[in-house]
């Protein structure tokens, strides 16, 4: 029933910067808190940001300063805007909604030096 489809990733060169959406099938999207985690190459998947219902965010150390979290309630939309990119920010980024989780299939971001 919900579906997340993740959109943005791509190839950037360290000091850019990326816009990520997170596309939303979902009736109660206005009402969930939403969250953007990520997965580098062959290290744990780690949360990097989330979003309630009433726009309070969090952000992991690795990204403040960097990473903004945001939501569209008209559009059913979350997204996370990257700067300042480093090429241990490389991974693949999901979008995740919390209680009940749904995942979306993730996009690649890869950050060269």
């Amino acid at each position: 029933q919900v579906q997340l489809v993740e959109s943005g990733g791509g190839l950037v060169q360290a000091g850019g910067s990326l816009r990520l959406s997170c596309a939303a099938s979902d009736r109660g999207f206005s009402i969930r808190t939403m969250a953007w985690y990520r997965q580098p190459p062959g290290k744990q998947r780690e949360l990097v940001a989330t979003i309630t219902s009433v726009y309070s965010t969090t952000y992991a150390d690795s990204v403040k300063g960097r990473f903004t979290i945001s939501r569209d309630n008209a559009k059913n939309t979350v997204y996370l805007q990257m700067s300042s990119l480093k090429p241990e920010d490389t991974a693949v980024y999901y979008c995740n909604r919390i209680s009940p989780s749904y995942w979306g299939q993730g996009t690649q971001v890869t950050v060269s030096s």
